[in-house]
């Protein structure tokens, strides 16, 4: 098992793994708001590719926030777990679904910063994040990018369970996880400095690779 310094460590072994993709047209490198940035930050330097972030917020069940029912994406996407979700009542669904619009169009300001909305059509989307445990934020991601248009959707951490490794190599068309070890922990078990990343670093690596 390895254990990561800091994120842009594990950026720097995760970019290793991508080398393929390095002058390939139309390549956008997508971190996961927020502790997928300082990795994706260094992913796109590496590839010389854009980077840009995908705001993606989990619908949590209400007794459960951290069960996911469903997740919001930019430009008005939603995915739903309807086997999940139809435990719901629609007055359930719509209240949480208005509590995470909010916060998403928040970050969404706050990080576009007056830039277009993210636009995917025709592009490879590699979606970068610091790690995967249960999955399902990248897997609601994949289907984001899908949506918004991307024509190849890559998924890249730099760790991630082996559950949630097979489970996204039948949504993405491609997974790359520098280690999925048999029993894996908690993802901050695999860095030395996991701390919580702050609004400020993820708009500083956009402004740093505008």
């Amino acid at each position: 098992m390895t254990t990561y310094r800091d994120r842009a460590e594990a950026g720097r072994m995760l970019a290793d793994r991508l080398t393929a993709l390095i002058g390939e047209p139309d390549v956008i490198v997508l971190g996961l708001v927020r502790g997928g940035v300082p990795v994706a930050e260094v992913v796109a330097e590496r590839l010389g590719a854009p980077l840009d972030v995908l705001v993606v917020r989990k619908l949590g069940m209400p007794w459960a926030p951290e069960v996911a029912f469903g997740a919001l994406g930019p430009g008005g996407v939603q995915v739903l777990n309807d086997q999940v979700a139809s435990r719901l009542s629609a007055e359930d669904i719509a209240e949480v679904s208005r509590r995470e619009q909010a916060e998403l169009d928040r970050r969404e300001r706050l990080y576009r910063a007056g830039r277009p909305p993210l636009d995917l059509s025709g592009r490879t989307a590699v979606i970068v994040d610091d790690g995967l445990a249960t999955g399902a934020t990248a897997r609601a991601a994949v289907e984001v990018a899908r949506r918004l248009g991307s024509r190849r959707v890559v998924v890249a951490v730099p760790v991630g369970s082996q559950e949630a490794y097979e489970m996204l190599s039948a949504e993405a068309d491609q997974v790359v996880c520098a280690q999925h070890p048999p029993e894996f922990m908690a993802v901050s078990a695999y860095y030395d400095d996991f701390h919580e990343v702050s609004d400020d670093e993820v708009t500083e690596a956009l402004t740093a690779t505008a």
